[in-house]
């Protein structure tokens, strides 16, 4: 016979669950709290967004504003904000990405893009 039953500790689990609870919360806050760039148009246009995808700045160099072609100026900083919440989703993955593995796999957790 196995002592207690084969049953595993859930005292145990718990506290493991609590842990891993309290690491994903830390690195979500440490997401919302860190900012990455992306650029387009050989830095002409720069966003800013933060870990979890929030925009938090947008800087355009006079070179790209010409008032007869507003398209590329808007195609420009489209793209940078693009590049930027590329770079989040890239940051959430290492952050978040070992945690979620270990709650699953990560798949089917909500609020996780991957």
């Amino acid at each position: 016979m196995i002592p207690g039953g084969g049953q595993p500790n859930m005292q145990q689990l718990l506290q493991q669950a609590q842990k891993m609870q309290q690491d994903l919360a830390r690195a979500q806050e440490e997401l919302a709290n860190t900012e990455v760039d992306g650029q387009a148009g050989g830095g002409l246009v720069k966003a800013t967004v933060t870990g979890s995808g929030e925009l938090r700045a947008l800087s355009i160099d006079p070179k790209a504003v010409d008032p007869e072609d507003t398209e590329t100026l808007a195609d420009l900083i489209v793209a940078a904000v693009h590049a930027a919440n590329e770079n989040a989703q890239t940051l959430q993955q290492q952050k978040l990405g070992p945690l979620a593995q270990g709650l699953g796999g990560g798949s089917g957790i909500p609020g996780l893009p991957f």
